[in-house]
């Protein structure tokens, strides 16, 4: 069937394609070396010494929503749309948000909230809401608000700001 030739020929192909992996392995190891050299870092990058931390000015949450701004709070708002409206009655998959700022958790007549928000109690204050957006299932363990939340309090700020002047 295979006469000794093929088979020699076969095996020679076979063991030099393998011997050319072997070097061009050793090859790109000599060159791209990614070893440490020692003890000693080869390249150091200063930092602001920790004295410079002190002088970070903190702002107040009150600060901040009076610095609030309304027009990009209605833009995050957009985030909010796939479930909530901002007509009184409203409902949709969650309870409408006009006039939610200073309102009576889960107290929308009409929306079946979830146990925990029930449960829940409290007003929906300023300081409640920026809470909640955070991370709403943080806030209220089983709630069935299944929003991430806001990571930024800037953008918590200028909803809740939004939201408050709706009902001015």
């Amino acid at each position: 069937m295979f006469d000794t030739m093929t088979v020699t020929k076969a095996a020679a192909g076979f063991l030099g394609a393998f011997l050319v992996l072997l070097l061009a392995k050793w090859a790109a190891e000599g060159i791209y070396h990614t070893g440490g050299h020692g003890e000693v870092a080869s390249y150091v990058i200063e930092t602001e010494d920790e004295g410079a931390a002190e002088d970070v000015v903190e702002v107040s949450f009150e600060e901040m929503l009076a610095s609030a701004d309304i027009g990009k709070g209605a833009k995050v708002f957009k985030k909010c749309q796939a479930c909530h409206k901002l007509e009184e009655g409203a409902n949709s998959t969650g309870p409408y948000l006009y006039g939610v700022v200073g309102r009576t958790v889960a107290a929308v007549d009409g929306f079946g909230y979830s146990a925990p928000m029930t449960d829940h109690g409290g007003a929906w204050t300023p300081e409640a809401l920026d809470e909640f957006l955070t991370k709403p299932s943080a806030a209220v363990p089983g709630t069935a608000m299944s929003f991430a939340g806001l990571k930024k309090q800037k953008d918590r700020v200028n909803v809740i700001a939004y939201l408050d002047s709706l009902d001015d």
